[in-house]
């Protein structure tokens, strides 16, 4: 791949990136990263697998901000990883998805580095933004 087109893309994606970040959710951009964290984390983690497709954009992003926002009970950190973009990173986090196939856009209720409640893209595109937002919000009432 040329230095320009990677470029492009980095810029592309920034908006997309600072979606999640300005709500709080700290990025994963390597596989260390991805290590570190889970190797250190105890207690509930969001993870919001993002994309550049429209349904990551007009859903996901917006119900896991929504949700982390409004609901009285919530995780206690929140991290993302970028698919198609932060090849490594997000390809060290599904090892910790384990039995579930990779899915993207996508997010993961984590408890003490087990999926407790994991919702793929089949359950987000086609689904209204409220209803994905009420998913998380019930995760995160029965785990967090």
């Amino acid at each position: 791949m040329s230095m320009a087109y990677e470029e492009y893309m980095k810029q592309m994606v920034l908006p997309m990136r600072e979606e999640l970040t300005r709500a709080g959710f700290e990025e994963l951009t390597t596989a260390e990263a991805v290590e570190s964290f889970m190797g250190n984390v105890s207690g509930t983690s969001l993870v919001v697998v993002n994309s550049v497709c429209g349904c990551a954009a007009g859903l996901a992003r917006p119900a896991a901000t929504q949700a982390v926002l409004t609901s009285e009970k919530k995780p206690e950190h929140l991290v993302t990883v970028f698919a198609g973009q932060d090849k490594g990173a997000t390809a060290k986090m599904r090892e910790y998805f384990e039995g579930i196939e990779p899915s993207s856009p996508s997010m993961a209720l984590i408890k003490d580095n087990k999926v407790v409640h994991f919702i793929p893209r089949h359950d987000i595109e086609g689904t209204s933004m409220e209803a994905i937002m009420e998913n998380l919000k019930a995760a995160f009432e029965a785990n967090c």
